[in-house]
């Protein structure tokens, strides 16, 4: 008795920890003293769990030492070795970590109650015990299988050894292309009809392996077609929800094995990364069911093509001539995108922030909620290079002041500065809440080429009269730009 009272106050702790780091997760500026707060949760947990398991004879020390030596090992690996710009992959990876870690707790439980002969009588307690396995196998397996094709599609393919070879005869990465016939989304359906039919198939039969090892195969081919229809551009979304269904397997897992710690961990997972999913649905204007279809919006017919709006109209401009429009500018806002990330120039941004704050002028970064490859992506960019956290505006925040804004540099973003958006009712990204660079003063545009965002469309800001475009990738764009500064 007196070691249960141990181990129930060691995991409230635990949990304590955790709701003191999401709540301070909900500002930038306490948001690394709460990601300290969740670890050290999770370290309590962790080794509450190991001392009960060693003390209850559940495993030996030698396993429990083996898994803390693999574990700290690969964790260690992973955050030294992972660049900023693989983030979105690493917390893919991690969210399918997640919820395969559950769906292979569950499996083992249902296997060793059987082998043990240690199945409920039927009635509630059966039901309940089957129904919490059965879940926790089906959220997981979906979590790990969808991360992982959400890791590739962020990664740009998948490593396949012995297949695909390069000129040198070696491995490479093959890509995995968005697809999504009609006929997809009624299959999804049918397999997550098939996946709650053998759950229940499980209860009425609870000592036959063959249901659950048939509900395993049919969650894992779920995750795969689950992910697959949907694009590059919504893998903030996906991953989002991802993370939150690892949280709700993990709290049916705690459930199953009756750990409080994960039941309370995982409910708070499920809830704070659910409520980010529909946040940033809102950002995108559109449905967590047109995101999961892989819809990208209204079709459009008779839009207007890039040679249209392009031909004749854009005006490229050379790191001199961008650099004359901060001789008088008071007040310059950076707009970062996905292309701050490919580029790797977060440092060299911050270095022309600096210079031109040195110069006089005021400077702030203007953050779109779903800019990047993952939730808050250009937050944890710029927070590398040293950004101060006052210097990062959101949407609402900033878009009254683009009206007083001398220069706008847009760096590697595309569909959310894009002024269809609130010009166009055909539009694909009609109604998607925008940065509202436009009203700026004028704008320069680094961007390697003319290319279009996700949504497909040509953006009518860089054909526009206050817009320069400097083609050049991101960081040496960056660089260039603080020399012709410094040398005029």
């Amino acid at each position: 008795m007196v070691d249960s009272v141990i181990w129930d106050i060691g995991y409230l702790a635990s949990a304590a920890l955790f709701i003191l780091g999401i709540k301070k997760l909900s500002s930038p500026r306490t948001a690394p003293q709460g990601n300290r707060l969740g670890a050290y949760g999770m370290l309590l947990a962790v080794l509450v769990t190991m001392a009960k398991m060693y003390t209850e004879e559940i495993v030996g020390l030698e396993l429990i030492v083996a898994g803390l030596a693999i574990g700290i090992t690969v964790g260690a690996l992973m955050a030294t070795r992972v660049e900023m710009t693989g983030m979105p992959e690493l917390v893919a990876l991690f969210n399918g970590f997640g919820g395969g870690a559950s769906a292979l707790v569950g499996l083992s439980e249902v296997l060793g109650r059987l082998q043990s002969g240690d199945v409920p009588p039927s009635g509630i307690e059966l039901y309940a015990t089957w129904i919490a396995i059965g879940l926790s196998g089906l959220v997981g397996w979906v979590t790990l299988t969808g991360s992982l094709m959400a890791m590739g599609k962020l990664k740009g393919g998948f490593y396949i050894p012995f297949t695909s070879k390069d000129e040198r005869g070696r491995s490479k990465w093959v890509s995995f292309p968005t697809w999504g016939p009609p006929w997809l989304n009624p299959v999804k359906g049918l397999l997550l009809l098939a996946s709650l039919y053998l759950i229940s198939l499980t209860i009425q039969h609870p000592d036959n392996h063959d249901y659950i090892y048939a509900l395993a195969a049919t969650s894992c081919l779920l995750g795969v077609l689950f992910v697959i229809p949907i694009g590059g551009a919504d893998m903030p979304v996906v991953v989002s929800l991802l993370n939150s269904m690892s949280g709700i397997a993990a709290a049916f897992t705690g459930f199953v094995i009756q750990n409080n710690v994960l039941i309370i961990a995982g409910s708070m997972v499920g809830a704070a990364g659910l409520i980010l999913t529909f946040i940033m649905c809102k950002a995108m204007n559109r449905s967590l069911t047109n995101v999961l279809t892989g819809a990208i919006g209204p079709e459009v017919e008779g839009g207007a093509s890039a040679d249209e709006v392009y031909a004749g109209r854009v005006k490229s401009a050379s790191p001199e001539e961008v650099a004359m429009l901060f001789d008088s500018a008071r007040r310059v806002v950076i707009v970062p995108g996905y292309g701050l990330a490919v580029s790797q120039a977060q440092h060299a941004i911050r270095d022309l922030a600096n210079l031109l704050e040195s110069q006089g002028a005021e400077v702030e970064f203007a953050i779109h909620p779903v800019a990047g490859r993952m939730p808050g992506h250009m937050n944890v960019l710029l927070a590398e290079a040293d950004v101060a956290y006052d210097k990062l505006r959101e949407m609402d925040d900033v878009n009254p002041t683009f009206a007083e804004t001398d220069v706008v540099i847009v760096i590697g973003a595309n569909d959310v500065v894009n002024p269809v958006a609130n010009t166009d009712p055909a539009s694909p990204i009609a109604g998607m809440p925008i940065l509202e660079v436009d009203k700026a003063r004028t704008v320069v545009v680094i961007k390697r080429s003319l290319s279009p965002g996700f949504a497909g469309i040509p953006n009518p800001l860089f054909a526009a009269d206050k817009t320069l475009m400097l083609f050049s990738d991101g960081k040496k764009a960056a660089l260039e730009l603080i020399s012709a500064i410094k040398e005029a």
